[in-house]
């Protein structure tokens, strides 16, 4: 206090209240230690009364006199007794002050002193028993405001035989709560950043649930708690061609809105190159290349902090296996039919963005009914674990929990515990994924010699098994299709070529052949004789594509089994 030597007591009170408030970024947890700072040191009951925009990250209310503050109480401590029926506690509305002189000089700033419960009616009212504990004699209130607006209030009673406040005890609260202001404004802009970080982590993730011919999958993201920076953890599933499946689930390196927006940028990445068809191992390398080119654009300071794991599965309903590649992911793990779990022996590439690597291809078998399930490290590190004792948790946990006819969904909220009320140090994405396989009955393959002549024997073998499915409707367009794309493959094979018709939903028609000549949609000006093929393919088919294997590539077509006219 200027001009005079402060007390030991208030020296250590002052020192109390530095190292204390201030440590949370959480609002109401920075509210809590400004209460307990100030209980039993400078008195016997405090309370700190919060706008709710500040506890949500917004800017205080530009509201100035009475009226309706928003206030909610999100502290109250007391040090000896009970509190009195009626009165505020913790979580509820503060009512709305009538317009006043003291109402006026608190949003100015000035620190209120009463010397006895009367001099609080003039501001308090009607609810001066809701307020003010029934045993207090003396009290203070000061203003919580920044930037000029008031966006709290901290009010400190004393009751007993302790003695009534007096100015030092005034100018001590104002010095104490100064310091808490910043704090809680400080916290307030975390909570703000976080809420953008989660919003945008959330809109760039995809739905939870789907359903296809390949899987059903769920998918959860879980924040880390609100003492933490969110991080980039994502996941997808993206259909690809001939009713297979991609599963993904990724972590990006850091925390904030800058992880998220680099979670974007890589699932938009994985989406693009997806569609291409490529296989997991040659994916995760061009994804490399992305994270590399990311660490150059972000510069010399920042190049340790551009990253990411992912894991890359593709699942084929057809074959009933899935072919898994890891850029220094932890293992997924399959849970049989039976109950039986494994983790999936996986060979890790290098995390993305360290370049040099190939990634290792993983192929294993997948009965019906087997789920999958792929996660982050978060998943793991809860509660202070290390990898290898959280993936006993995990083996442990999926084996008790799984059963054949549960809900995805119900396996993954009793996987993840009570996450609301213990909060995960770090993101948590997990995706699990039930596989299903194509009956045999729906699927029929041939192989022809690379001769013009068998175009007639495969337009009628195809016409006939389209019967024998139910699907006449389509025969025309099949047998132009199937003409198109064998013959293209006649006069560019090595080899035999296969044709395969696969039936669901959609009819899939495939022709397979040693080469690897990119076919390619132009379009043909009038007098031209040919470059029409694939022109009249893609009018006939929902889309087309190709794909490119060691053994050459696949042209693909995808046909509604239920087309509807417009």
């Amino acid at each position: 206090m200027t001009g005079q030597q402060q007390n030991p007591h208030d020296l250590y009170l002052l020192y109390a209240a530095a190292k204390r408030i201030g440590r949370s970024l959480d609002v109401d947890h920075t509210a809590e230690d400004l209460a307990e700072v100030l209980v039993p040191a400078l008195g016997d009951v405090a309370t700190v009364d919060l706008s709710d925009a500040v506890r949500a990250g917004d800017e205080p209310p530009k509201t100035f006199g009475g009226g309706q503050l928003r206030l909610r109480r999100v502290a109250a401590v007391r040090h000896h007794g009970s509190w009195h029926p009626g009165f505020i506690r913790t979580g509820m509305p503060v009512p709305s002050f009538p317009d006043g002189f003291e109402i006026r000089s608190l949003q100015r700033g000035k620190v209120l002193m009463a010397t006895n419960r009367a001099e609080v009616v003039p501001y308090a009212g009607d609810f001066t028993d809701a307020m003010v504990p029934l045993d207090a004699h003396s009290g203070m209130s000061a203003p919580l405001y920044v930037r000029g607006l008031l966006f709290g209030i901290v009010s400190v009673w004393r009751t007993g035989s302790t003695p009534v406040f007096d100015r030092d005890d005034r100018k001590l609260l104002r010095e104490i709560a100064s310091r808490a202001e910043l704090s809680i404004d400080n916290a307030r802009r975390y909570t703000r950043e976080r809420r953008a970080a989660i919003a945008l982590q959330r809109a760039l993730l995809p739905q939870a649930r789907t359903d296809t011919t390949a899987a059903e999958t769920a998918g959860r993201y879980i924040p880390a708690d609100r003492g933490r920076q969110v991080g980039g953890d994502w996941y997808d599933v993206i259909p690809l061609s001939s009713l297979r499946v991609a599963f993904v689930v990724g972590d990006v390196i850091g925390h904030g809105l800058p992880a998220s927006a680099t979670m974007g940028r890589l699932r938009t990445a994985v989406q693009t190159l997806a569609d291409l068809d490529l296989e997991p191992g040659e994916l995760l390398a061009h994804l490399d290349d992305l994270v590399q080119r990311l660490a150059s654009e972000a510069g010399p300071a920042r190049w340790d902090t551009v990253g990411a794991t992912c894991v890359y599965a593709v699942y084929d309903p057809v074959a009933g296996r899935c072919a898994i590649a890891s850029a220094g992911h932890p293992p997924p793990a399959v849970v049989t039919p039976e109950g039986k779990v494994d983790f999936v022996d996986v060979t890790p590439g290098p995390p993305l963005g360290v370049g040099g690597m190939p990634f290792e291809v993983t192929e294993i078998a997948l009965a019906p009914g087997s789920v999958l399930a792929l996660y982050t490290d978060g998943l793991l590190n809860r509660h202070d674990r290390d990898v290898t004792q959280g993936m006993d948790w995990l083996h442990e946990r999926l084996g008790s929990l799984y059963e054949s006819e549960q809900s995805l969904d119900d396996i993954g909220q009793k996987l993840l515990g009570d996450v609301s009320s213990a909060p995960p140090a770090d993101d948590i994405v997990m995706l699990l994924a039930r596989t299903r396989t194509v009956v045999p009955e729906a699927v029929v393959e041939w192989e022809f010699p690379a001769d013009a002549s068998v175009v007639a024997e495969v337009r009628n073998l195809t016409t006939q098994q389209l019967a024998a499915w139910g699907l006449d409707t389509l025969s025309f367009s099949t047998e132009l299709v199937v003409s198109e794309l064998i013959t293209n493959a006649i006069r560019y094979a090595q080899g035999p070529i296969r044709v395969r018709l696969i039936r669901d939903d959609l009819l899939v028609c495939e022709v397979s052949d040693a080469s690897f000549t990119q076919p390619r949609l132009c379009y043909a000006r009038s007098t031209d004789e040919g470059g029409r093929g694939l022109f009249l393919v893609a009018q006939m088919t929902r889309r087309w594509g190709s794909r490119y294997s060691r053994l050459g590539k696949t042209i693909w077509t995808e046909q509604p089994t239920h087309p509807t006219y417009k």
